[in-house]
């Protein structure tokens, strides 16, 4: 039993940093995202654009999946922020590649179209899923 609260004493502050770590590089990439992106998605959510909100929660979800890769196959608090922002950058380029292939896309989710936000979101999950694979090695 005691071995079980020796690993715990070491381990829980390696997890919570780590975990602090990953969930401040999120909010960085969601805070750099929000700027580059060509529409307000926090004001168009407010006035019930649902596409905004379908494009503001897949841009969320593709920033965390490398993120949890790095965490997961990172051993030390260096190696997740290095990856992390390497993750980040990755796929902030990704959405800024998107709204230059997709044309018209800031007018289209502006006016609500549902079908482009899920090709946005299509889009950068695949990248993410691509980005988390080459994370994790």
């Amino acid at each position: 039993m005691d071995v079980i609260f020796e690993t715990l004493q070491e381990g829980l502050p390696v997890l919570v940093t780590q975990f602090a770590l990953t969930l401040a590089l999120l909010a960085t990439g969601m805070a750099a995202y929000m700027v580059i992106t060509p529409f307000h998605e926090m004001r168009l959510i407010r006035e019930g654009n649902a596409a905004a909100g379908v494009v503001m929660t897949g841009s969320l979800v593709a920033l965390t999946i490398p993120l949890a890769a790095t965490l997961a196959t990172s051993r030390f608090t260096l190696d997740i922020l290095i990856w992390g922002l390497v993750a980040l950058v990755l796929q902030l380029l990704a959405f800024v590649a998107a709204t230059f292939l997709i044309r018209g896309l800031r007018g289209m989710i502006e006016a609500g179209n549902i079908a482009a936000a899920w090709l946005l979101v299509g889009l950068q999950l695949a990248v993410a899923l691509l980005n988390a694979g080459a994370m994790a090695g």
